[in-house]
C-alpha cells in the first residue's frame, strides 16, 4: 500500500511548526521527506504521526520557580505562592 504524501503547508499545520522548521528538520534528518521530480518537498503522513504521537522521545520540560515575600510576616503567603506555581 503507498502511503499518503502531505504537502509541507499540511505537514505544518499538523506538527504545529513553521515552515523553516520543517526545512531544518528535513535537512537535519529528524524527519524523512519526499523530493518530487518537480522539486517539491512531500511528507509521508506516517512520520507525521510519528512525531505527533510522541514516538520521536518526548523532551522533559523543565521550569525554575521563584517566590519571595518583603518580610518573615508573610511566610504563610510564601507556601501559597509555592502551591500556586506548582
Amino acid at each position: 500500500m503507498i502511503e499518503r504524501l502531505l504537502p509541507p503547508r499540511e505537514a505544518c499545520r499538523r506538527l504545529g511548526i513553521s515552515f523553516i522548521t520543517l526545512k531544518r528538520w528535513i535537512y537535519s534528518g529528524k524527519i524523512r521527506a519526499v523530493r518530487t521530480p518537480t522539486g517539491r518537498w512531500m511528507i509521508p503522513e506516517g512520520e507525521v504521526e510519528r512525531i505527533v504521537d510522541g514516538k520521536e522521545g518526548a523532551k522533559e520540560v523543565r521550569a525554575a520557580v521563584y517566590t519571595r515575600v518583603s518580610s518573615s510576616d508573610q511566610k504563610s503567603d510564601l507556601g501559597r505562592q509555592i502551591q500556586s506555581l506548582m
